[in-house]
């Protein structure tokens, strides 16, 4: 039976997805940033970001507003267990915008500036993180409505996925600068990216491994028929972007390691959709039961058929206009 419920979860992880992997390397350049040597470096880093660090957030906004749209009864169920990584991930996002702003129009703060768009940005991943976590863990619901503590959402495994989530944007802030720079930066940032990569692959083993024990569903997608196959094919295609990452670190390559980095984060997602399917709030909420009536569904549907191709193409269309190398010399002032 067709479930036009399935096609917004869908465009829901995808507006997710895309978030992460390009939000996240703007994350990672702040959370960078006092590793640059020099106040030149500083403007490299940030002027390779700015043509599109604040339309990457769009994203975000996508992904909150057509759960709040299309998913009610998940959005009244997963905001008051995670109001408060939300809400200080939001205010860490306003003050990382703001010092982006301000740090170019003074000299005598701009220390100030630097350290607040550094704690902005891991205040940021570091929440996201543990939000994440706290989803997996499963949120507790009754007569249709969250039932646990103020305080359920943090704990050790919420505290490890926030870890993981701050390394790994980190790795993706650096292999970004590889992209975009040339000379000491890029050398610098190869250096760093070696030892995140090795961080991030160890903070993705352990959350794999101890994901399967946070709820008996999670156990038998991973390791019941026809799941047990996922369990072969996940590792493997980890190894094989692990691989590709560090080989285009060691032989140089400008492209590769962003581009490697990219994909575990695409793979660590597709590895959380198999823990959660067919559950949208886990471990008791499902698609289908969190869905507004079909008629909201496909009222929703019209206009964002018309609004992500042209979110996509503006998108697009940025990222083509500033290809390239970053020129020190020229930026954002």
């Amino acid at each position: 039976m067709f479930e036009l419920s399935f096609i917004w979860a869908g465009i829901i992880a995808f507006a997710v997805l895309t978030y992460v992997i390009l939000d996240g390397f703007d994350l990672g350049v702040g959370i960078l940033f006092p590793l640059a040597e020099s106040e030149r470096e500083k403007a490299v880093m940030m002027n390779s970001i700015a043509p599109i660090w604040d339309g990457n957030e769009t994203w975000l906004v996508l992904g909150g507003g057509g759960l709040f749209a299309v998913f009610p009864l998940a959005y009244a169920t997963v905001m008051p267990a995670l109001y408060m990584p939300i809400i200080l991930m939001l205010l860490a996002l306003i003050f990382r915008g703001v010092a982006f702003e301000y740090r170019w129009r003074t000299e005598r703060w701009k220390h100030v500036w630097d350290k607040a768009f550094f704690g902005g940005s891991i205040v940021a991943a570091m929440m996201q993180g543990i939000a994440l976590g706290a989803l997996v863990q499963g949120i507790e619901i009754e007569n249709r409505a969250y039932a646990g503590g103020w305080w359920d959402w943090l704990s050790l495994f919420s505290i490890l996925t926030g870890c993981a989530v701050v390394v790994g944007y980190a790795l993706l802030g650096a292999t970004w600068i590889i992209f975009k720079t040339e000379g000491g930066l890029q050398a610098l940032m190869q250096r760093h990216a070696r030892s995140l990569g090795i961080a991030t692959l160890g903070f993705i083993g352990v959350v794999s491994l101890l994901t399967p024990f946070q709820d008996i569903e999670y156990f038998n997608r991973w390791f019941a028929m026809p799941g047990v196959f996922f369990s072969v094919i996940m590792p493997g295609a980890m190894l094989l972007t692990a691989w590709l990452l560090f080989t285009g670190l060691r032989d140089g390559k400008d492209a590769q390691p962003f581009l490697a980095s990219l994909t575990l984060f695409v793979l660590c997602f597709v590895g959380i959709g198999i823990s959660f399917y067919p559950h949208i709030v886990p471990p008791s909420l499902t698609i289908v039961e969190a869905a507004a009536p079909d008629e909201s569904l496909w009222f929703a549907l019209v206009g964002t058929i018309i609004l992500i191709p042209m979110i996509l193409a503006y998108t697009g269309y940025a990222y083509w206009v500033f290809r390239g190398k970053m020129d020190p010399d020229e930026g954002y002032h």
